[in-house]
């Protein structure tokens, strides 16, 4: 109830605040690229159920649906759609997914429905127990490496096979100690890493609990140590 409480105060207070950034932002959108200012992606949420995730559009209309993973350089996103997605303002609209109580200021990274049906494992499911966050330690693993190591050649089974796994466990790790005080410091470290982005510093270490979970990863991955991608991905 308490974080319910900081989240509504927290995610209104900011949404006033940054509402003229978000009305030049929306102009800019259009102007770059014609379509919706607003893309909506239907991601899963608590206890499984699917909402809707609002981002600022940064990639051109009709071709979002060609694959549910962004790569590197990828040809889909517009010049100020890249840069919108380097310093993660596209995100911003999601506090509104906060006030509805959609997500949490903080909380393990949403994922598509379709990577939750394949890939989740049991343990896994333990991350939909609680709403899903603007920022985690998965997700701001996701902004610091996640391009590096998905690359462009084949997004998808890169993002399954050499980034999910590391990025749920990062997120197991947020379950294990969550507390206000830790969701008030990873509201520092996002706003920082941002802060870095904008100065154009590249080169950013792995997160602090970036041990703690590659050593529950190797309690928990298969003896073959990949994830082996279906046809559909």
């Amino acid at each position: 109830m308490i974080k319910r409480a900081l989240d509504i105060v927290l995610a209104g207070v900011a949404l006033i605040a940054v509402s003229p950034l978000l009305a030049l932002l929306a102009i800019i959108v259009r102007l770059s690229s014609k379509g919706p200012i607003l893309f909506r992606a239907r991601l899963t949420g608590r206890n499984g159920r699917c909402f809707t995730m609002y981002k600022l559009r940064t990639m051109h209309v009709g071709q979002d649906s060609m694959s549910i993973i962004t790569g590197a350089r990828d040809p889909r996103v517009f010049r100020f759609g890249a840069w919108l997605r380097k310093v993660k303002l596209d995100e911003l609209p999601q506090l509104l997914n906060i006030l509805r109580g959609d997500m949490s200021i903080v909380g393990p990274r949403p994922e598509h429905p379709r990577i939750v049906a394949l890939f989740y494992t049991p343990d896994d499911h333990a991350l939909l127990r609680v709403r899903p966050g603007l920022t985690s330690p998965g997700t701001l693993y996701d902004y610091t490496h996640g391009e590096d190591i998905i690359g462009s050649a084949d997004p998808e089974r890169s993002y399954v096979e050499r980034f999910l796994p590391i990025r749920l466990a990062l997120d197991h790790v947020y379950l294990r100690r969550a507390t206000v005080r830790y969701d008030a410091m990873l509201v520092g470290r996002t706003l920082t890493l941002i802060a870095a982005s904008l100065i154009g510093r590249r080169s950013i270490a792995f997160p602090p609990e970036y041990l703690e979970a590659s050593l529950l990863l190797a309690r928990t991955q298969p003896p073959t140590g990949s994830i082996q991608s279906p046809a559909v991905v």
